[in-house]
């Protein structure tokens, strides 16, 4: 079986150009219809899969975004390796706008999203220790240089609830008490479900702005954002056009598990388990069930 690369681009990244036999793909899963139609096609030979993730027009906000339903729809078409391209605010001095952050871990303060698709009926605990695919962030590492990006390989992802940017008070207590990286409002509880449904995962942030803890930068403005984050979707697409020829080949089994997560998770005995519910999870969890 051959690997098939999904996308998810965030702010600023609507659709990919260039893509052999491209069609947009309505797809329905058990959670309901994903942030939009899934543009679909081929790239040097590998078969692509792209989704907006706050739609084509942005008309979704972070705590709207279906986010069971995105990766549900991913897994239903194939997909096997997920590229997750975000915009984000920078605690970091030396992580400046228009760079590239290949994020490996996360601080989740998001409250209102449904962050599993498992629950009463079939409970299953997966492991986040690393919640990245470190094969993946290889990959990205290599096609964002490529696309002439400046990059910094590992980071931590703070995600907030948003839709309102961080007070100044937040945005210090992040950077200088907790350690986060850089912030964002989308990739939770987006790389949980993704580990649930088994698929390798990783982050591409790219920066925008400070946040607002930088003396000299001030406050967050969206003009600013939008304004860098247009000259980042040049880089970004420039880093999938390059991704096809690092994650070619076969199918095989992630070095670090991503795609055995569920091995040992689930851990409703069979007897026990709410069969409206197994049949719900085996969109993302047919293997084990």
């Amino acid at each position: 079986m051959a690997r098939m690369i999904g996308v998810i681009g965030g702010s600023g990244l609507y659709e990919v150009e260039g893509l052999e036999g491209a069609a947009w793909r309505e797809v329905e899963t058990p959670w309901g219809a994903p942030s939009d139609a899934i543009l679909t096609g081929r790239l040097d030979g590998v078969d692509i899969a792209f989704l907006p993730r706050h739609g084509r027009g942005h008309p979704l906000d972070p705590a709207s975004i279906p986010y069971r339903a995105n990766i549900a729809a991913l897994k239903t078409l194939g997909v096997t390796d997920v590229i997750s391209v975000s915009a984000v605010g920078s605690f970091r001095e030396a992580m400046a706008p228009g760079d590239f952050v290949v994020v490996d871990q996360f601080i989740d303060r998001t409250a209102t999203r449904a962050a599993s698709f498992f629950g009463p009926g079939c409970v299953a605990h997966v492991s986040l220790a690393h919640p990245t695919c470190a094969r993946l962030a290889d990959a990205a590492e290599a096609a964002a240089s490529a696309a002439g990006a400046t990059v910094h390989r590992g980071g931590t992802y703070l995600a907030m609830e948003g839709p309102q940017f961080s007070t100044l008070a937040e945005s210090r207590m992040y950077r200088e008490v907790w350690g986060a990286d850089v912030i964002g409002m989308t990739n939770m509880p987006e790389a949980r479900l993704a580990r649930e449904a088994e698929l390798c995962y990783v982050t591409v942030a790219m920066v925008t702005d400070y946040d607002s803890w930088h003396p000299d930068h001030g406050e967050v403005e969206i003009t600013q954002i939008l304004a860098t984050a247009g000259a980042n979707a040049d880089k970004a697409r420039a880093m999938i056009r390059a991704l096809p020829g690092l994650l070619s080949g076969p199918e095989a089994p992630c070095p670090g598990g991503c795609d055995r997560a569920l091995e040992h998770a689930i851990l409703t005995a069979p007897a026990a388990r709410d069969p409206q519910m197994v049949d719900r999870l085996k969109t993302i969890a047919g293997r084990v069930l």
